[in-house]
C-alpha cells in the first residue's frame, strides 16, 4: 500500500493561516509559524472583545438613562423599579434610544413609573 502523505491538507491549512495572517505586520505575515501564533492570539482578542463589547454597550446605555432621569428628577435605580412595578417591558437599549431622540416621551415614561411607585 502506498505511504500517503499530507501535501494538500498540509498547505492548505497553513494557505488558511497566512490568509488570516493577512496585514499582520513583519514575519506574522509570512511565516506560517509565526502567523500560526499571532492568528491564534487575535482569535482570543477577538473572542473577548465580542463580550466585552455586550458589557460596554450595557453600560452605555446605563450611563444614557441615569442621565435622562437625573434631569427628570429621579436616580436610575429608583426609574428602574417604577418600570417594573408599572408594568413597563422597555429594555435598556430602547430606554437610551428614547432618552436622546424623544425628551418628552421620556418624561412621560417617568413619570409613569413615578405613579407606580406611590
Amino acid at each position: 500500500m502506498a505511504r500517503i502523505k499530507g501535501a494538500m491538507m498540509t498547505r492548505k491549512r497553513r494557505k488558511k493561516v497566512l490568509k488570516l495572517a493577512k496585514g499582520y505586520w513583519g514575519s506574522k505575515s509570512k511565516h506560517f509559524k509565526m502567523a500560526k501564533q499571532a492568528v491564534m492570539k487575535s482569535g482570543n482578542y477577538a473572542y473577548i472583545g465580542r463580550k466585552q463589547k455586550k458589557r460596554d454597550f450595557r453600560q452605555l446605555w446605563i450611563t444614557r438613562i441615569s442621565a435622562a432621569c437625573k434631569l427628570n428628577g429621579i436616580n436610575y435605580s429608583t426609574f428602574m423599579n417604577g418600570l417594573k412595578k408599572a408594568n413597563i417591558p422597555l429594555n435598556r437599549k430602547m430606554l437610551s434610544e428614547i432618552a436622546i431622540n424623544d425628551a418628552e416621551g421620556f418624561a412621560e415614561i417617568v413619570n409613569k413609573a413615578k405613579a407606580a411607585l406611590n
